[in-house]
């Protein structure tokens, strides 16, 4: 069989395009971004030993990580658990009850903290009842930052990286904290730039509420194991106005359909071109912008244009705001309310 046919659709998925917008701008343009991670995290695993054939990995996630993870398990004959965010919809709910993961929804909750919360409680009383199934630990486990080895090869084969800054969500950190730890290896000065929502604690900004907030995948209510917070030099904050004109601009534009992380991402990377125009940007969108479309794309007609957005400037945590907020990070350790406790396995 020719070498450039895949085995597996995770083989095709897990390979972004690399898009140039302009002489210096690049997009790294994903359907599904967390393929990459969770396929060579369960690769690893299985030559490890820690797992086999047969056995079931379980997590919980708000949306990329199940169908991630239910197409690695998928690929290996093992069987999967999720514990699905009330932000899980029915067309990749079916999807994943389609590929043979089990999925357990969460009811209707008042926030996204009390969600979240819920759900990596299940997870560890399913465990506990459960004790030879495989926590993945999505949100701890840095085996996650494997599988970007290969895209920042990707990058390195076509991008200047002698002044390059990457912008994009950081998430559990296995998405720009691995590509810009893999790229650091041969240009140490590559920049990583962070985008974060309001009402997340990773880095620092729990205290300012976002009533439309829908893009807690690039940020979360609870402290994560696996951010590398050393790793950032400049860290965005969006609100949910500011991160659709973004997306729209980046459709527009480009022709770019991503969800609303890669349109902040985009305004993001525009104003740090902006500070330096000198500089190569890689920006990530991690997936479609599909399952926005109700809740965000269909107002399109009355979004505000991006460039009547701009950032707040700040220096200290306490003063940003809505709807969007820039600091300058400089590699420094995590602010108080993301620094990570043991996780006991059941309560």
């Amino acid at each position: 069989m020719r070498e450039d046919v895949d085995h597996h659709i995770t083989d095709a998925l897990s390979r972004p395009a690399l898009v140039r917008l302009d002489s210096r701008t690049f997009c790294l343009r994903f359907e599904t971004m967390k393929v990459a991670s969770a396929l060579e995290a369960v690769r690893h695993l299985l030559e490890r030993g820690t797992i086999a054939a047969g056995d079931t990995l379980v997590d919980s996630s708000s949306g990329i990580y199940a169908h991630a993870l239910a197409l690695a398990c998928h690929r290996h004959g093992l069987h999967c658990h999720i514990v699905a965010s009330t932000t899980v919809d029915l067309a990749l709910r079916t999807q994943l009850e389609i590929l043979g993961a089990t999925v357990e929804p969460m009811p209707p909750s008042a926030s996204l903290k009390l969600d979240q919360s819920r759900r990596v409680a299940r997870v560890r009383e399913i465990l506990r009842d459960h004790p030879r199934h495989h926590w993945m630990r999505q949100y701890h486990d840095d085996v996650h930052y494997r599988g970007y080895r290969s895209i920042a090869d990707l990058v390195r084969r076509h991008v200047d990286c002698s002044r390059l800054s990457v912008v994009g969500g950081v998430g559990t950190g296995a998405s720009t904290g691995a590509l810009t730890s893999f790229l650091r290896e041969t240009s140490p000065d590559v920049e990583l730039v962070g985008v974060q929502p309001f009402d997340s604690v990773t880095f620092g900004s729990e205290h300012v509420h976002d009533p439309e907030i829908i893009i807690a995948g690039i940020g979360s209510s609870i402290p994560f194991g696996n951010v590398d917070h050393t790793l950032y030099d400049t860290v965005h904050w969006f609100g949910f106005d500011a991160a659709l004109a973004g997306g729209v601009v980046l459709l527009r534009e480009h022709a770019i359909f991503g969800g609303l992380s890669a349109g902040a991402a985009y305004r993001a990377a525009r104003w740090e071109q902006r500070l330096d125009p000198d500089r190569h940007v890689v920006v990530l969108a991690p997936d479609t912008g599909h399952r926005y479309v109700d809740a965000a794309y269909s107002r399109h007609a009355s979004v505000r244009p991006a460039a009547e957005f701009r950032p707040r400037e700040i220096s200290t945590l306490g003063d940003m705001d809505l709807p969007w907020s820039r600091m300058r990070w400089d590699r420094a350790s995590a602010p108080p309310g993301a620094e990570v406790r043991p996780i006991p396995v059941a309560s």
